[in-house]
């Protein structure tokens, strides 16, 4: 792998990936990217309530914010980010895109830790990414 991406949201549990994706980057000397995705549904919802193209732009610009920053604060120094990669779409989507797109990528991600049964009732964000990656994937729990 040449690199380590930490997909990012700005919760507890994408800032403890943070965490652990700097503590593999500076051992392996690989190089941290930040990755997020701005909801399409929320796009969308946006849309429809008559948001302006660019004042969606702005929202996603500050929904990038909000993840990257949280995870830069995570991160608290240990490496800094080589970039900062925002998207757009459904979240297992993109992501899944993005490693078929970038095969030299090891991704890291943090998972909420809801039973086994609430994940097949609910679904589960890690799990449907972790099925449908192309490379490796490091899940941090809670």
């Amino acid at each position: 792998m040449s690199n380590i991406v930490v997909a990012c949201d700005a919760s507890e549990h994408s800032k403890k990936a943070a965490k652990m994706a700097a503590d593999l980057a500076k051992a392996t000397g690989q190089p941290l990217k930040l990755l997020t995705v701005f909801p399409g549904s929320k796009a969308e919802k946006l849309m429809f309530t008559g948001v302006w193209p660019s004042d969606l732009e702005q929202e996603q610009k500050e929904f990038g914010d909000k993840a990257f920053n949280a995870a830069e604060e995570a991160i608290n120094g240990k490496v800094d980010p080589e970039e900062k990669i925002l998207l757009r779409g459904h979240p297992t989507r993109e992501i899944t895109e993005y490693l078929e797109q970038h095969p030299d990528t090891h991704l890291v991600l943090g998972r909420r830790g809801h039973s086994l049964v609430r994940s097949l009732t609910l679904g589960s964000f890690s799990e449907s990414v972790v099925r449908n990656a192309s490379g490796p994937v490091t899940v941090v729990s809670e």
